[in-house]
């Protein structure tokens, strides 16, 4: 149910992730902005949508793979769930938990039919097809059960959102907390919906952030508390614990620190600081909490009202200063807050000897270079991100201890097999600001706001199987082969199709020609088979066989990976002769490929040859350039 539950939260992330852009268009179209008033209908479109939105968002985020009929499906059971129940009651309005319940329907849904096959005669609606029509077969049913259940389950969610408006600075000061607390758990995101969407209501708008924006003088009372904290209070904790480090540790950590500060200032993202201390002491973070609640409380007493379309950053404080109310004081609460921060922080991380970064023991410190590297996640470029994905999935224990990768704004959700063979200090040492084991099969790492990209550079690498299959061991900092190697000779390894030998550096993707998963050549082919290069034994052939792992009797492990994205192809193109576990002769046939096919709709048809398991300093030199034919021998050697 937590991990579920989890699901949900993240796939809330992608619909949410358009408000900022909502929010811009609404008030730079407002009068006392730009005065231009197709801008400002843009804006509040996306509002007015947002349930549909909402559908939409959560059933791709639950699906499988992200498929946007996943998506159809969710707009068209919130199109047939609250048009069905207004037929039976005119009264029901569902809103946004129609909207996420729509999504997770759908998205379930999709994960169980989209691979439905139907009989011939009906074979054009099979498939990712079938899924809207079985989504709106069921959402007819719900709609007739929700159109007599709901009228009493939305009395009591208005009651509870009113009990909580009602309760004043009690109401805002507890959400504040839990709003906290729930962060480690990553289910946040659930409560935030409740209160920023659903609760209270003002000409057709709902929940605290959508009235901000619709212009009612009661909202903002949920959202108004956040900014002292976000902005001030938080990188004065940055601040503590920069002071608080080692000396020979602050200039490593200062960097990175400084960076997390601005960031949470700027655009109100805290993830990344939060989980730098939060599982080091509870008691640190529960302080976080209750000064969070604080300053809820505080705001609402003083009657300050104001609202963000993303986080409580400096970029929505004044964006939105046209609709606040006595926002300026925030500041002075602000400098307030940053000050109790830093004093409580400094005082409770020296006093228990808190390993913040900076003051870890010396075998578990960060090196300085890792944190110039990996430390500030700004732009965006493939090389940077691979390497961190290819150092993460190892120090996650190889992909074969990973079942599944997903992510939301700022950590990786994973679930893994053994958890004993995560190693958290490499996780930390490339990049990961923070690790939370949730249970025994579900683990978080904090990345960044960058993290889509690792976790999409990981799963490419998984599809590729361009990572090591070793277990990583929590004594060491390096992975250790079980395989005793021996000479591979001369006429040991021979050419497995004809073309064209290349350097594997000239291979157009990072992950290859930066040798992140080993040493090793390629071939531009001009024959359509592939053969065994080596006398040994499949280990490992992809479903979709577009690459496929041998192991040789000598001990080297040997990826041969066919083209570039081929795993997109989903085995179009191939044909394999072997299997996961076969014994196998240099010469015998492993696949046969339609080059022509692969060619125009793959970016390449390069094959890498790739040595996942030589020693650290082993290398592959080419003895030979240019054609090669199929069985050729003598090109490489081992060094």
């Amino acid at each position: 149910m937590l991990g579920f539950l989890q699901r949900i939260g993240k796939s809330l992330m992608l619909p949410i992730a358009i408000m900022p852009a909502a929010a811009l268009l609404l008030r730079l179209g407002q009068d006392d902005m730009l005065g231009i008033s197709f801008v400002a209908a843009a804006g509040g479109a996306i509002f007015d949508n947002l349930p549909i939105l909402f559908a939409i968002g959560v059933a791709i985020g639950l699906s499988k793979d992200g498929n946007g009929a996943a998506g159809l499906a969710g707009a068209i059971g919130y199109f047939v769930l609250t048009q069905g129940t207004k037929a039976i009651d005119e009264n029901i309005e569902m809103a946004f938990l129609g909207g996420i319940l729509s999504g997770v329907v759908a998205g379930l849904l999709y994960n169980r039919f989209h691979e439905t096959k139907l009989p011939d005669w009906l074979g054009f609606f099979g498939g990712r097809r079938f899924v809207p029509i079985i989504t709106a077969g069921v959402m007819v049913i719900l709609a007739g059960i929700f159109g007599f259940i709901w009228p009493p389950i939305q009395e009591v969610i208005n009651a509870l959102g009113q009990w909580i408006i009602d309760a004043g600075a009690a109401g805002v000061g507890i959400y504040g907390v839990v709003n906290r607390l729930l962060i480690p758990l990553g289910l946040h995101h659930v409560i935030n919906s409740l209160v920023w969407f659903v609760f209270g209501e003002y000409n057709g708008a709902t929940g605290d952030l959508h009235r901000f924006f619709a212009g009612d003088p009661d909202a903002g009372i949920f959202m108004a508390g956040f900014f002292p904290i976000m902005m001030f209070g938080l990188p004065a904790a940055c601040f503590a614990m920069i002071a608080a480090a080692k000396r020979e540790q602050k200039k490593a950590v200062t960097g990175m620190l400084a960076g997390l500060a601005f960031t949470s200032f700027l655009t109100g993202i805290t993830e990344p600081i939060e989980f730098s201390f939060m599982f080091l002491s509870p008691l640190l973070y529960g302080v976080h909490a209750l000064l969070t609640g604080s300053s809820m409380v505080v705001t609402y007493i003083l009657d300050i009202h104001h609202g963000f379309g993303f986080s409580a950053g400096a970029i929505d404080f004044f964006l939105n200063l046209g609709l606040a109310q006595g926002e300026w004081v925030l500041f002075l609460i602000g400098l307030i807050y940053g000050a109790l921060y830093f004093v409580l922080f400094y005082f409770l991380i020296v006093k228990l000897d808190l390993k913040t970064p900076g003051r870890e023991d010396e075998e578990e410190r960060i090196s300085e270079d890792a944190l110039q590297e990996h430390g500030h996640l700004d732009q965006p470029s493939g090389s940077k991100y691979d390497t961190m994905a290819y150092h993460f999935l190892k120090a996650l224990g190889g992909q074969d201890n990973i079942k599944g990768i997903d992510n939301c704004a700022t950590r990786l959700r994973l679930q893994v097999t053994d958890m004993g063979r995560i190693n958290e200090r490499d996780l930390k040492k490339h990049g990961a600001k923070g690790v939370m084991k949730v249970n025994n099969t579900n683990l978080q790492v904090i990345v960044g706001t960058n993290v889509e990209f690792v976790a999409t550079s990981m799963q490419r690498q998984m599809e590729k199987g361009t990572t090591a299959h070793q277990p990583v061991s929590n004594e060491t900092d390096q992975i250790k082969t079980n395989t005793t190697k021996s000479k591979l000779g001369e006429n040991d390894f021979s050419v497995p199709i004809d073309g064209k030998i290349i350097p594997i550096t000239e291979v157009d993707d990072p992950t290859f020609s930066e040798k992140m998963m080993g040493d090793g050549f390629a071939i531009e082919p001009t024959g359509s088979t592939v053969y065994s290069p080596v006398d040994g034994k499949v280990v490992n052939l992809f479903p979709t066989k577009h690459a496929i792992g041998i192991e040789s009797d000598q001990g080297y492990e040997i990826l041969i990976h066919v083209g570039l994205d081929t795993v997109d192809l989903k085995g179009q193109g191939f044909q394999s002769y072997v299997k996961s576990g076969d014994e196998v002769k240099k010469g015998q046939k492993l696949l046969d490929l339609d080059l022509s096919y692969i060619r125009s709709n793959a970016r390449s048809a390069v094959i890498p040859i790739v040595f996942t398991n030589l020693d650290d300093q082993g290398r592959i030199v080419l003895k030979k350039m240019g054609y090669a034919r199929q069985g050729d021998i003598g090109i490489i050697e081992i060094q």
